[in-house]
């Protein structure tokens, strides 16, 4: 948060944005928000755990001209790392050696988080600044989620400034491959013990 900030939000919330509220009609509701249940700049076990369970993040950053670009992370569950209480870091793979994010990190160090889980219809959005690690190997290391198969390049860390989470308004409800699967292994294995009690129960003289 800024020194000139009086409240975390207002890393959002600029002069030029409450007048847009103040003018639509909604400065006096995020208003009472800010004296009542101001936006948090620590992480919380709650919101540590939900980062820990995801395995997919959107990462903004924009260059010193202010173009803005939104880059895609994933990896199994755990390959977002909490470290502390406003600390975030992951394993940045090699991939397509664009290096947009990296370098517009070096112009303009602001960046932001955005998480979204489709099945539990649930989305945090976090500001804060980060910075690229490179060649650190232990560090890497430490870090690389052990289901995980692809190259480890260098690491990025995030500091988080202030985070807020969004209502679960018009999020559709998806569910990743892996979750749809383990539902029909649980179903059809439900299936298998119905009908194995069916075929007991009429070895017992008890069918139709």
């Amino acid at each position: 948060m800024a020194a000139t900030d009086r409240y975390p939000s207002d890393i959002a919330f600029t002069s030029t944005v409450k007048a847009v509220q103040e003018r639509k009609g909604s400065r006096a509701t995020y208003g009472r928000i800010e004296e009542g249940r101001p936006w948090s700049t620590r992480l919380t076990p709650d919101l540590a755990r939900f980062i820990s369970e995801q395995t997919s993040v959107f990462l903004a950053t924009a260059n010193s001209a202010g173009q803005p670009y939104v880059q895609h992370r994933g990896g199994p569950p755990g390959f977002l790392q909490v470290l502390d209480e406003t600390t975030i870091a992951f394993v940045d793979y090699a991939g397509n050696r664009q290096y947009i994010t990296q370098g517009n990190l070096l112009e303009n160090p602001k960046a932001h988080l955005f998480l979204i889980d489709y099945s539990q219809r649930r989305r945090v959005k976090i500001w804060g600044e980060a910075h690229v690690v490179e060649d650190d190997d232990e560090l890497a290391a430490a870090l690389m989620p052990g289901s995980c198969k692809a190259r480890a390049e260098q690491v990025l860390i995030f500091t988080v400034s202030a985070w807020d989470v969004n209502c679960p308004q018009h999020i559709p409800r998806r569910y990743d491959a892996a979750e749809v699967d383990t539902a029909i292994e649980a179903r059809d294995q439900r299936i298998r013990e119905l009908e194995e009690e069916l075929a007991s129960y009429r070895r017992g003289g008890h069918g139709c």
